[in-house]
């Protein structure tokens, strides 16, 4: 290794050309990558989700969970790669989530959930309408939300106008999976029948069914050849217009317009929208997984400008768009990687004394980072978030290499060697440091860049950009810097003001170094006190760590607040708006401050007592509060409101749902009557073992009125009546029946069927109802049917195939999940029967996910180090050595982390893998000169002194570089910066305090395993000798040819 050290050093000071030519290249191949590479928040980690739905009009949820739900879910479970499904059953709908492994392809997943899906439709029943197969989840955020409203349109117009116009436009835009519409009121055809007439006429429901039915008549009707050209034939009788469908015949002479009556009208509000208390309809954009919201966001853009300038007579507004906070968050990291390269260089100019010198590492470091860039290209990764932070943090590591080298070669110049002879000596002095330490290093993050499942698609790119950056920072620092240093001659200037900077920052050093080694010398002659120095260290850290609080990402400032407003089960939509409006009123004085921006409000958006509020704040420079201390007063202000049980959710980069709103999870079992005892029974233990836990609220409630008419077969079959008829006189009378869709101007309108008398609300309504039986009689339902009331749950949830209830348990902002975590799951041992099981939903799912791969790959990186510094060292015991100063800079972060009152999340967690490479860096370094020493026959003791003598100031002047390059990340401000600090703070205050620890501690541990340890040199003198012997005594074995 070191001869090809030295034949790469001495080709760089003899062709300086050719190095020059080599490095340029690198730089011109990152550059050029450039326009290639992908520009987005984080690498591509949404995870594979198809959602299935289907609308069954009049079903119950627990009809929708027997007949639909459960079928669907036994389709999709045999699907290959399914990782995780989740359902919900509600009153005439139901939605299906099914999560696939990270690495199931999205497209094929969606088409076998299709396949799967129409290989059990048929056992489906017939009335189901509108299953679709989503790529996407369809309860995500949408990453642009826009609204749209007219001063000229009615509300009909404006959405017949969206629907037709802007929908799908926007849906035609790659990597978007739908376009949601709230707020719109398509219009429909409506049929309302007079019970009194029909039953004067002697009609059923079922007979008028059928007539309407036939409405809509277009049907082919094969195709007409003749000797020049084929004519396809179709048979068109379709009635839109509502006077032709009253004069439809029904039976005998009697028609449509006798027995009711036929007019156009808005269907009946589901949702409605608000932007600062207008109503507008609201399109919200939600892309595919993998999708790059930048690009769909910049097309997004351009078409609703396009849209704006072609219709006159609406508008659109785009009232909130997720990239601008990753534009924003890029920015601050392309700026926070600046700042780290100047701050870096005037730590390098301050030790060195030389402003020349500098130039070394100027040059060098943006030869490796533009260099890096061409990796990320040929490896198909983007420029994101994690990438970004990967240069800042190798801004300290790259240009480390170069301080060792070019700090070496100083100290051989000032000692009288020329500068050609200086370059090369110097060089060969800490080849073998600076490629033990590089590949230390890349045996760290390489660990990192395979982490399984989620977070290691998070961090494969932060782990291989790092480890390629430090590499070719590795071959910069032995080609290009002695090169460089050969041909920049000494300052020549003594005096002036730099000189007298120089002299008082060496007479500082020269000072603390000199106590250093008194100290070190000191501590070797009672060595023993090293002992209980490090246990008390690293017990210390230990402690550290358990009363560090747990998250799975730090709460970051995104630029908006949601609310969650749920009120009770069967709330209609004007009960849900009265509710929304109080917390629009806490949000306007927000406004009014100049806050807040905009209040988006969707009523109803996924059931009718549930209520989503958006508010979108100014930007991050235009205020000094933060989004997490402006949320802490919105949630103290709605906290005791009445009525309504509000929830804070604030959003994160990973998108998982449930994010920072409290802390979601499934009890399942075999019924739901169990179920529900063990919830209730949870719910009370939880709320007396944990204080934390402001509020628990059971997502199951019997408290949903329902009219159950319950149908005495017996006397149907007595009576002559098909159930079919009963069945579909009810749809009609009891509230609405849609038929079939007219197609109106290339729009579907469908058909609604009712009754003029409205929805029966008492058992006596039904006297008023009749049904013709086989002998065409009129039998009144009241004679078959016998009405009760009684309380339902509005929805039923599934989890794993298994019948569930979740829990929603409300944690106040800022407070640590994992703590809440581990209590929950106590209590949930204790309290619940053998029967339930508990699943955390969410981000706890997550984080607990994400706390075992962590920890895992720490423990391989610690193996990895140890196995390649043995092989490096070609001694187990030197790499015991330096692994010994690991625990030092973990405790060091961790008292770091508790003083600055960070949290354990997935970014610090990284950073304490990362510091695993940046403490053995430096143990390496003064551990492979203190071997060069015994190499060339010191003593164990003059070994260490004069290891940590010579190899002090490269030692600190790295840890500088990297410590002071990191305050960039401590200091960064704007959107993004909370994942910044968090490991900033770790390499801060991990490594600079650690560093401590390893220049007293390290030499301790040699001092105590050394002696132990033979010298390279003797082995290999041991060798050549027992060779030579062999020779003389005529022993070595000859060639057998």
């Amino acid at each position: 290794m070191r001869n090809m050290g030295d034949g790469l050093t001495e080709l760089g000071v003899r062709r300086p050309v050719l190095i020059s030519v080599m490095n340029l290249l690198i730089m011109l191949a990152g550059l050029g990558s450039l326009m290639g590479i992908d520009v987005r928040e984080l690498p591509d980690v949404d995870r594979p989700i198809v959602s299935v739905r289907a609308i069954y009009e009049g079903a119950s949820p627990e009809t929708m969970d027997t007949e639909v739900t459960s079928i669907l879910e036994g389709a999709v479970a045999r699907v290959s790669g399914v990782k995780n499904i989740e359902s919900s059953s509600e009153e005439n709908n139901m939605r299906l989530h099914v999560e696939f492994q990270p690495e199931v392809d999205l497209n094929n997943a969606a088409s076998d959930v299709r396949e799967a899906v129409s290989r059990i439709e048929r056992e489906l029943p017939e009335d189901i309408d509108q299953l679709v197969v989503l790529k996407a989840d369809d309860d995500a955020n949408a990453i642009v939300q826009i609204a749209a409203y007219s001063d000229s349109l009615s509300k009909q117009a404006l959405a017949k106008r969206i629907e037709k116009d802007v929908s799908p436009e926007l849906l035609s835009i790659a990597g978007v999976a739908d376009v949601q519409l709230n707020g719109d009121q398509p219009r429909v055809l409506r049929v309302l029948l007079d019970p009194a007439r029909m039953a004067g006429f002697r009609l059923s429901a079922s007979e008028v069914v059928e007539v309407l039915r036939q409405a809509r008549f277009d049907v082919p009707a094969g195709s007409y050849e003749s000797s020049d050209q084929e004519l396809i034939v179709r048979a068109y009788a379709s009635v839109v217009e509502p006077e032709k469908v009253e004069r439809l015949h029904i039976r005998d002479s009697i028609r449509v317009g006798d027995v009711g009556t036929v007019f156009y009208s808005p269907m009946e509000a589901e949702d409605y929208s608000l932007l600062n208390g207008r109503m507008v309809i609201g399109l919200g954009v939600v892309r595919q997984a993998g999708a790059n919201t930048i690009a769909i966001s910049d097309e997004v853009t351009r078409r609703v400008e396009r849209i704006n300038e072609r219709f006159r007579d609406f508008t659109l507004s785009i009232i909130s768009d997720d990239s601008i906070y990753i534009r924003g968050a890029l920015k601050e990291v392309l700026l926070t990687l600046v700042l780290a390269i100047l701050i870096v260089l005037v730590v390098i100019a301050l030790f060195l004394g030389q402003w020349r010198a500098v130039l070394v590492p100027a040059v060098t470091m943006p030869i490796s980072l533009v260099g890096t860039l061409a990796s990320i290209w040929l490896l198909g990764f983007s420029i994101n978030l994690l990438t970004l932070l990967a240069l800042v943090l190798a801004t300290g590591l790259i240009v480390d290499d170069a301080i060792v080298v070019l700090e070496n070669i100083q100290r051989l110049r000032s000692r009288g060697h020329e500068n050609m002879a200086a370059a090369v000596l110097g060089t060969r002095q800490v080849f073998f440091a600076v490629i033990a330490t590089t590949v230390t290093l890349v045996a760290v993050f390489f660990p990192i860049a395979f982490l399984p499942g989620e977070t290691g698609r998070l961090f494969r790119e932060f782990g291989l950009v790092l480890a390629i950056a430090v590499t070719i920072s590795s071959f910069v620092a032995v080609t290009l810097c002695p090169m460089l240093a050969s041909r920049i001659p000494d300052s020549k200037n003594r005096n002036g003001l730099s000189a007298l900077l120089r002299k008082g920052l060496n007479a500082v050093g020269h000072g603390l170094a000199v106590f250093y080694y008194k100290s070190l010398d000191l501590l070797l002659a009672w060595s023993w006190l090293a002992v209980p120095i490090s246990l008390a260290i690293v017990g210390a850290g230990v402690l550290g760590f358990q009363a560090l609080n747990q998250e799975l990402l730090p709460q970051e400032d995104r630029g908006s607040i949601e609310l969650i407003l749920t009120g009770p089960d069967g709330a209609s939509l004007a009960y849900s708006d009265r509710q929304s409006r109080k917390a629009e009123a806490v949000l306007r004085s927000y406004q009014e401050r100049g806050l807040v921006t905009d209040i988006y409000t969707i009523v109803g958006r996924w059931d009718k007592n549930r209520t989503y509020t958006k508010a979108t704040l100014v930007p991050w420079e235009e205020r000094d509060i933060s989004q997490m201390a402006l949320a802490k007063e919105v949630s103290d202000a709605l906290k005791d409101m009445p009525g309504a049980q509000v929830r804070l959710r604030q959003g994160n980069s990973l998108n998982v749902r449930g994010a920072s709103s409290g802390l979601e999870i499934a009890l399942v079992g075999n019924d739901y009557k169990t179920l529900s005892a063990a919830a209730d029974i949870m719910s009370d233990a939880i709320q007396q073992r944990i204080p934390e836990i402001e509020d628990v609220r059971i997502q199951f409630d019997t408290s949903q009125p329902e009219l159950s008419f319950n149908i005495d077969r017996e006397k149907a079959r007595d009576l002559r009546v098909p159930m079919d008829r009963i069945s579909q006189t009810l749809r009609v009378m009891v509230d609405k029946y849609e038929l079939i869709d007219l197609s109106i101007e290339d729009q579907a309108v469908p058909i609604m069927l009712g009754s003029t008398q409205g929805a029966i609300n008492d058992p006596g309504d039904l006297l008023n109802i009749f049904v013709t039986n086989e002998d065409n009689e009129l039998v009144p339902l009241s004679a078959m049917i016998e009405v009760r009331e009684s309380g339902v749950a509005a929805e039923l949830d599934r989890h794993a195939q298994r019948r569930a209830i979740e829990l929603d348990l409300g944690v106040p902002p800022g407070t640590a999940l994992g703590k809440v975590l581990n209590q929950v799951r106590r209590v949930a041992d204790d309290a619940l029967p053998r029967d339930v099981s508990i699943l955390f939903l969410g981000e706890a799912a997550t984080l607990e996910e994400t706390s075992y791969d962590v920890a895992v790959t720490f423990v391989i990186a610690l193996a990895v180090v140890l196995l390649v510094l043995a092989a490096q060292f070609e001694s187990l015991g030197s790499a015991l050595i330096v692994i010994f100063t690991v625990p030092f800079g973990l405790a060091a972060a961790i008292f770091t982390l508790l003083k600055t009152g960070q949290t354990i999340n997935l970014y610090s967690q990284i950073g304490l893998v990362m510091l695993v490479g940046l403490m053995t860096k430096n143990a390496i370094l003064l551990v492979e000169f203190m071997d060069q020493m015994r190499d060339e026959g010191m003593s164990v003791h003059d070994a260490i002194m004069e290891g940590v003598r010579v190899r002090l100031r490269p030692v600190t002047m790295t840890v500088l570089s990297t410590v002071v390059g990191s305050l960039p990340l401590i200091l960064s401000t704007g959107p993004g910066a909370e994942a910044r600090e968090a490991i900033g703070w770790v390499v801060f205050g991990g490594l600079g305090l650690s560093t401590l620890f390893t220049l007293y501690l390290a030499p301790v541990g040699y001092y105590w395993i050394a002696p132990f340890i033979k010298p390279r040199a003797h082995a290999g003198e041991e060798l050549q000798a027992q060779l030579e012997r062999a020779e003389k005594g005529g022993l070595m074995v000859e060639d057998a040819s």
